[in-house]
């Protein structure tokens, strides 16, 4: 069994490498218990008179039922305040959006782009838009002018949805370059050239029937970044919402009384697909919350607002332990009892913080921008391997490939390196890069998606993240997956966050260079260089261990936080950074 270490009273304790769930450790029965016998349909509505619509399913079928006056979301304001909204609410605030996309003559198909904060309004827009059958796009707030006309050119956005604090910023100094913006509506001002949102909705009617929308209708598009290149629009369609409902049962284990809290920010694909549709889709209360990460504000939304599950990012679960095991002992949050995370691999070390300070281990899980919803996951009733991403949910088909010229081949034998790749079929598979069918068609080989991430699978049919395909570094011989070494020197005291990249050698190939940032309390110098040296090397042994290290303040990390290794590598090479639109601190 493989060990991990950690620090108690000045003395090296080994923990084991499996956290063995119990009864005692669930504290609701599971929607998966038996992956024999989980159940692939949907409990949808559909559309009367046939089709299928995300916003329908998500908001009209529970308003007009027994949930019409149950709480759909709680939005906690960056001031204190806060604003309910019920089923019912919702589906009148996002039919007279719709109305007034009407009245714009925006018609279906269209494309309706929203730039704003977690504020009421881009729920609405994103979930209206839905509803009368455009395309919606939403765009993260902190984007600045160049990533925004990108992708609104990209996107041939039609409709704008914004604030007057953004549109001043960001938006006006662009607007003449997007020849198809037709209307800009702007939530809280009246400004020349734009519509007020707010008026428009005064005025608009309370009923609207939802467009009819098929399976294969698009419905949202989301923009991903590759290593080169402008982004690319992941086209998803209506017929997604299966999979949103799915994974919101067997990945996040939603059930109806449930409290739930998804951090990310709707501008990426896990704020729209987990923000927004899944807990909507299974009737559960939802709390935003505008504010910017804060610590002490975190848990004491744990607190206050009785969360009982929570979906959060490894970043934000290291920014929390970088904040002291002492903080959240200050609080209490005795119905959670469910955390799950995704964005990048969750280290190990932060598996077992989650179960050590929080009381609950940390359920890492795996998807992407172009599978639209979850995919391999750590569910609640199963055992958890630390560092693993989990096992593929029910319906979900992946494998370990190998490529062999033109073509890939299937790799049975567990503990064997490859590329991660999905039987094509799942109902939230995205169905094409946006003009540009090319790059859409290698994705694919046969029926597999192929992800471009590396990964093996264990004897138990657990999968375990090893890197980007561009990521791995080769060093005498060896494949050496960043993430391995990342987690190894995670599980130092003083390292807060760290990034590792291969360095060109001429002997060797590569050698391998982290970069970390440390904790508070913790003095970078040759001492503690030396000390991180010395315990990767004993860890990891002497092929795979970095051979330097660098202190940083921060590691450049994109707006959903994965750590930026390709930008690691430029800046230490001197290479161009290529498109950094989706740096943290790009805006």
């Amino acid at each position: 069994m493989s060990l991990l270490t950690t620090e108690k009273e000045g003395k090296i304790v080994a923990r084991p490498g499996i956290i063995r769930k119990t009864a005692a450790d669930l504290r609701a029965l599971p929607n998966l218990s038996d992956y024999a016998k989980a159940d692939l349909q949907a409990g949808l509505a559909g559309l009367p008179g046939g089709g299928v619509n995300i916003a329908f399913e998500a908001v009209d079928r529970h308003a007009c039922g027994p949930l019409r006056d149950h709480t759909a979301f709680r939005f906690l304001g960056r001031d204190g305040s806060r604003k309910d909204l019920s089923y019912a609410e919702l589906a009148r605030l996002t039919n007279r959006f719709a109305n007034v996309l009407r009245r714009l003559g925006i018609v279906k198909g269209d494309r309706v782009f929203v730039l704003a904060g977690r504020i009421p309004e881009l729920y609405l827009a994103v979930l209206g838009g839905l509803k009368m059958g455009a395309v919606v796009s939403p765009l993260f707030s902190a984007f600045g002018p160049e990533p925004l006309r990108t992708r609104m050119r990209i996107g041939e956005a039609r409709v704008l949805v914004t604030t007057s604090e953004l549109y001043r910023r960001k938006v006006a100094k662009i607007r003449e370059s997007l020849p198809t913006l037709e209307h800009v509506l702007v939530v809280d001002e009246n400004i020349p050239g734009t519509l007020d949102l707010g008026r428009l909705m005064n005025e608009a009617e309370d009923e609207f029937v939802c467009a009819q929308t098929t399976a294969e209708d698009m419905s949202l598009l989301h923009f991903t970044s590759g290593t080169t290149g402008t982004p690319k629009g992941a086209i998803h369609v209506h017929g997604a919402v299966t999979t949103h409902y799915l994974t919101g049962k067997y990945a996040l284990d939603l059930h109806p009384e449930d409290i739930f809290w998804c951090t990310a920010d709707p501008g990426w694909v896990t704020g729209t697909s987990y923000g927004i549709i899944a807990p909507l889709l299974h009737g559960v209360s939802s709390i935003i919350d505008e504010a910017d990460f804060d610590a002490e504000r975190w848990y004491r939304i744990l607190q206050d607002q009785g969360v009982t599950v929570w979906y959060t990012a490894p970043t934000a679960i290291r920014m929390l332990m970088k904040a002291g095991k002492e903080m959240p002992g200050r609080f209490s949050f005795p119905l959670l009892r469910f955390i799950a995370s995704v964005g990048e691999p969750l280290n190990p070390e932060a598996v077992w913080w989650g179960k050590e300070v929080l009381n609950l281990p940390i359920h890492d899980n795996w998807w992407q921008t172009e599978t639209g919803g979850i995919m391999i996951a750590n569910t609640p009733a199963f055992d958890i391997k630390p560092g693993s991403m989990g096992r593929p949910l029910p319906g979900i088909e992946a494998f370990i490939v190998r490529h062999e010229g033109d073509s890939v081949a299937v790799v049975d034998a567990p503990d064997t390196e490859g590329e991660l790749a999905l039987k094509r079929g799942w109902p939230a598979m995205f169905r094409g890069y946006l003009n540009n069918e090319e790059r859409y068609r290698k994705c694919f080989a046969g029926d597999l998606y192929l992800t471009g991430d590396l990964a093996k699978r264990d004897a138990d049919g657990y999968f375990w993240f090893i890197g980007r395909a561009d990521d791995v570094i080769k060093s005498a011989g060896h494949l050496i997956g960043p993430f391995e070494v990342e987690s190894v020197l995670m599980e130092h005291p003083a390292v807060a966050e760290a990034g590792v990249i291969g360095k060109p050698d001429e002997v060797v190939g590569e050698t391998v260079k982290a970069f970390v940032s440390l904790r508070q309390g913790f003095e970078p110098g040759e001492e503690l260089r030396m000390e991180l040296l010395a315990h990767a090397r004993k860890r990891l042994g002497a092929a795979v261990a970095p051979k330097e290290i660098a202190f940083l303040p921060s590691l450049p990390k994109t707006r959903s936080g994965k750590i930026m290794r390709r930008l690691l590598k430029a800046r230490e090479l001197g290479l161009p950074e290529g498109d950094t639109s989706a740096l943290e601190n790009s805006a």
